[in-house]
């Protein structure tokens, strides 16, 4: 009977061992699986496990997994998607403005060519005509741009907002999850799809702010930001939202009773990463347009007003440079005709020593929020220059970010990830096993009648 007994026990035991391999197997593909597997104990002669004697048994499944590993693939995850989220952004602010027909620099410097043009005959309407001509021209390239700038505001505005949700679902479903998988755990049942559940939803997360996770006694795991603000807790969860009703909107973290105030530029993630170039790249870059169009605008304006007309009144002004304005950003005097450019100085017919002034205009500092004081002829060069730097610099990062992750992915699959060709051998050794057992159960079985025999 000892025999008999020994024997299915282990066949019962590669029986558990083949349905594993079998569930590994069927889940090859299903991203975010954790491979299984059991583990098996000797019985003792008193039912003992450790010691030889009464069979064996599945003393635990075995989940396949690494905590640093996947730790690391969620930091990825968050580098990945702060880099990410950016980068289009940057590139079409870098092909946009560093266009040569487009450019800032092409309408200045079509300006002041013509400008110079005039310089030639200062009483030439055509020539003057023109000046009156690029300086519009000029004027639709500033708005442009600066249309280009406030649409990526709006749109990085919608991206944070979308995202919002996205990840307040995220957070709900890890605590709903935390407590499913308490409740499972005390009643025995397997957890690990569960667990595979809840780990998927916390990349999920990671990639839209950068967290720290932590496992707990009970088999819950709290989630918390980088600057320890809770998220997660057990079967609580937070949730994040823009308070709309302050001057600038605000993202706000309310878990429980307790609400946090958040600087979502230094979140990490999508949403850091969106946060960090709407406050450190974009508005920076959309003032310093807005900067040159004032500071142009102003002196040229100022420049025209000490001088005479040719029709030998006071200069008027040429630009207008309005930021709220519905019309764009900088625009020419409504009405402004040619014989209204004060070129001269006292009113001489052919004098341009006001036009000179005018010229020299181009090599005056401006100052500009991004890149401090340059020349104006200089100030577009600048804004482009420092704008490739950061596009190139987190398009190196990105590049980084993208390998660590996929590195990281690689290291998780190695511990966590169903290995065909090893969970093929398995169903061979586990068949064997059973076999072996049956033939067992087939010797007992023999003895026993054997046995009857000898007492027939």
């Amino acid at each position: 009977m000892s025999i008999s007994n020994n024997a299915l026990s282990g066949a019962l035991a590669a029986q558990a061992a083949l349905n594993t391999a079998s569930q590994n197997i069927a889940n090859l593909q299903t991203k975010g699986y954790t491979r299984q597997g059991v583990l098996l104990a000797a019985i003792g002669p008193g039912g003992n496990v450790g010691s030889a004697g009464s069979g064996v048994e599945v003393s635990s499944l075995l989940r396949f997994s690494d905590a640093y590993k996947s730790q690391q693939m969620w930091r990825a995850a968050s580098d990945l998607g702060l880099r990410s989220q950016t980068q289009p952004y940057l590139t079409q602010l870098e092909r946009v403005m560093g266009d040569d027909r487009s450019s800032l620099s092409a309408g200045i410097d079509e300006f002041f060519k013509a400008l110079n043009a005039a310089g030639v005959d200062p009483t030439s309407t055509p020539l003057r005509q023109q000046v009156v001509t690029a300086a519009d021209s000029m004027s639709q390239h500033f708005n442009s741009i600066y249309n280009v700038t406030a649409n990526q505001l709006l749109s990085v505005q919608q991206q944070r907002s979308a995202i919002l949700p996205k990840l307040n679902e995220s957070l709900h479903n890890i605590a709903a999850l935390n407590a499913t998988i308490g409740g499972a755990s005390a009643t025995g049942t397997n957890t690990s799809a569960l667990v595979d559940q809840r780990d998927q939803e916390i990349d999920k997360l990671a990639s839209m702010v950068a967290i720290e996770v932590n496992e707990k006694p009970d088999g819950s795991r709290s989630v918390s930001l980088k600057g320890g603000q809770p998220l997660v807790d057990g079967s609580l969860a937070g949730t994040l939202a823009f308070d709309a009703t302050m001057t600038t909107p605000t993202l706000k973290l309310t878990f429980a009773t307790t609400s946090f105030t958040l600087d979502d530029s230094k979140l990490g993630g999508q949403l850091g990463g969106l946060g960090d170039f709407q406050l450190n790249t974009l508005l920076p870059l959309q003032k310093s347009i807005s900067d040159i169009a004032e500071q142009m605008s102003t002196k040229i304006n100022d420049q025209l007003r000490l001088g005479i007309d040719a029709n030998g009144q006071p200069g008027v002004d040429l630009l207008v440079f309005n930021p709220t304005s519905a019309t764009g950003l900088l625009q020419i005097a409504s009405g402004i005709k040619a014989n209204d450019l004060a070129f001269s100085a006292d009113g001489t017919p052919g004098d341009s020593r006001n036009l000179q002034l005018l010229i020299a205009i181009k090599g005056q500092n401006v100052t500009l929020a991004s890149v401090g004081t340059v020349l104006l002829g200089d100030a577009d060069t600048q804004l482009v220059g420092k704008l490739a730097i950061d596009s190139q610099q987190n398009k190196a990062l990105l590049n980084t970010a993208t390998t660590i992750r996929q590195q990281a992915e690689d290291d998780w699959k190695s511990t966590s990830g169903v290995n065909e060709d090893e969970e093929a051998v398995s169903l061979i050794e586990y068949q064997r096993m059973y076999q072996a057992n049956m033939k067992a159960v087939a010797v007992a079985n023999s003895l026993f009648d054997a046995t009857l025999q000898m007492f027939g």
